[in-house]
């Protein structure tokens, strides 16, 4: 082993820049330098690396001991996030997605022209490190460069890589200096990544089919909600980016399957606020023989899985508030909620005499069943802060849903809501074809007396198919993007999806 160079026992801390940080005129004319020389600033590979996490459980540094260890030796690929000199020696940070290691170049090992190539990287850049492995004085890991070769030089001086982008504009409009800057966001999109993976591990294990159906739809439905629209050239007509699989994910069902379920992008053509985003990702899925009940049971089991296999445990805290999702979750009918917070029986109250309860958050082309909608987001939904279904909901809001025998103004629908936020809606499916298509008529009407008329027909064909015959199922929508923003105590959507929708600058 050789001894630890001078030096050793201070390397740069995270975001050292006391090497001068270069203008982009100046990093533009060492790339032409390098191409003169016949180096090429962005080689087309470094195969054969091996990630810092990796390196880090391998080796501990007590037992290793100080100094190098020529026997260990690895190639690693990074960003170069700390720099600093010391006259014969070098010293980088190097950070791959895994995490941070020091590199330390030495000009006796290198050489000259080899050494001052390593001098003139700048922060940002990025390398690839091959060497032994080395153990400071401080007893941290490092890597010995016997070889760095720049694999991209960064043209424009990065953003704090230490104190990372407060700025949320820019961390929306540039999530790649985001995710650069701030170990948070990368931490977001991982717990992003394990969390669709744990779902659908669970619906596999629990014998679930995943189908794929059209995200271009020729007729809209499964949503009360306005799509977006596109032309198809070649078939020259409209197409629709879909709101909903629900008619879809039916048909299969007629045809055989049972238990299916479909991850996808969903598009719906309004606002947008920290809780929505024109476009997010929903697990639609539906339970074979069952009613509202089956799929709740589900479901709530579902959550409470995925949320353990993510976070290592079901309680999550958020506003300084512990939320668990450990099943089961209680359920409350919205009629008894109403009742207690304003007085009213929604069975009995006329639609005046609850909007009137509701207040200015009512308009006037809102009727009963929005009335009561907006009644359920007031009073009800703010409360609830543990995870809880809100049930019996009113009819004509679900249209493929079925009736509640208690009452025709409510019908087998529920939603799942956590930190005063739907995460889940769903409900007992209609399949009586004669009784959907009379619904689908009666929802049209409905829409037509609205502030905004819905333009697009509903798909007859689904009727059509639920004449072949339907058994009895249960479905419903799992919001990823907001249970993701509760997991990890984001704000806003926009901080769990990496690219959110935003609006013009001065727009």
């Amino acid at each position: 082993m050789s001894e630890a160079p001078t030096g050793a026992e201070a390397p740069p801390q995270p975001g050292d820049r006391s090497v001068a940080v270069s203008t982009e005129e100046q990093r533009r004319a060492k790339v032409e330098r390098l191409r003169a020389e016949g180096v090429d600033p962005y080689p087309h590979a470094f195969p054969d690396r091996t990630h810092v996490e990796e390196i880090e459980a391998k080796h501990d540094p007590a037992e290793l001991g100080e100094g190098e260890h020529e026997e260990f030796s690895y190639r690693v690929m990074g960003r170069v996030t700390g720099k600093r000199g010391h006259g014969k020696t070098a010293f980088l940070d190097v950070r791959d997605i895994t995490g941070t290691i020091q590199a330390y170049a030495r000009r006796d090992v290198l050489g000259e022209e080899a050494f001052a190539r390593v001098e003139e990287l700048d922060i940002g850049d990025l390398v690839g490190i091959e060497g032994p492995l080395h153990v400071t004085k401080r007893g941290q890991l490092a890597i010995g460069v016997r070889e760095c070769t720049l694999l991209a030089k960064a043209l424009k001086d990065p953003p704090d890589l230490f104190h990372g982008i407060s700025d949320p504009d820019t961390r929306y409009r540039q999530r790649e200096l985001d995710l650069m800057a701030n170990a948070d966001s990368r931490e977001i999109f991982k717990k992003r990544d394990d969390l669709l993976f744990a779902i659908r591990t669970h619906m596999h294990e629990h014998g679930w089919v995943e189908l794929e159906t059209p995200v271009l739809q020729r007729m809209t439905g499964g949503a009360a909600a306005r799509p977006f629209v596109t032309h198809h050239n070649a078939l020259d007509r409209e197409l629709f980016l879909r709101t909903a699989t629900e008619l879809y994910l039916k048909r299969a069902i007629v045809g055989g399957f049972e238990d299916v379920y479909e991850f996808g992008k969903f598009f719906r053509n309004e606002g947008m606020s920290p809780q929505h985003n024109p476009e997010f990702t929903m697990l639609e899925m539906f339970v074979g023989g069952a009613d509202y009940n089956g799929v709740m049971e589900f479901i709530e089991v579902l959550v409470a899985s995925v949320v353990q296999k993510v976070m290592g445990t079901t309680v999550v805290e958020r506003d300084g508030v512990e939320i668990d999702f450990a099943a089961p979750w209680p359920r409350v009918r919205l009629r008894d909620e109403l009742l207690r917070e304003i007085g009213l029986d929604i069975y009995e109250a006329s639609r005046d005499e609850l909007a009137e309860a509701a207040g200015d958050a009512v308009g006037p082309d809102d009727d009963w069943a929005g009335v009561v909608d907006t009644l359920q987001g007031k009073f009800v939904e703010p409360k609830l802060i543990q995870p809880t279904y809100v049930i019996d909901l009113p009819i004509d809001i679900w249209p493929l849903v079925k009736v509640h025998p208690e009452s025709d103004r409510v019908c087998e629908a529920f939603d799942g809501i956590v930190a005063g936020m739907e995460i889940v809606g769903g409900g007992t499916d209609l399949n009586d074809p004669v009784e959907q298509r009379e619904r689908f008529i009666k929802q049209r009407e409905r829409q037509e007396k609205g502030a905004e008329p819905d333009p697009h027909p509903h798909d007859e064909e689904f009727v059509r198919a639920l004449e072949y015959g339907m058994p009895p199922a249960s479905g419903c929508g799992l919001g990823i993007d907001r249970l993701l923003m509760i997991m990890t105590g984001a704000k806003t959507l926009r901080d769990v999806i990496i690219y959110p929708a935003m609006r013009e600058l001065g727009g």
